[in-house]
């Protein structure tokens, strides 16, 4: 799926098939977004599933003990 199939969708103009649905939403959930379904206190949508600090945080964990070495001893 290309981002002009994506745009067109988000501005009404297309709508996507099951599978299209379904890729989208694996992306974005890969990419740390949280989908909130219907309830009685509230209606469905889509949060991150991390706040901005939590995600430097984890990239900067991610980044230490340096280069990735042989673990040969």
């Amino acid at each position: 799926m290309n981002e002009e199939r994506i745009r067109d969708y988000e501005r009404g103009a297309g709508d996507l098939d099951e599978a299209e649905v379904q890729a989208l939403t694996d992306a974005l959930t890969h990419f740390g977004a949280r989908f909130i379904p219907e309830s009685d206190r509230g209606g469905v949508g889509v949060r991150r599933k991390f706040t901005r600090t939590k995600v430097r945080m984890i990239e900067t964990w991610e980044g230490e003990g340096g280069p990735v070495g042989e673990d040969d001893v």
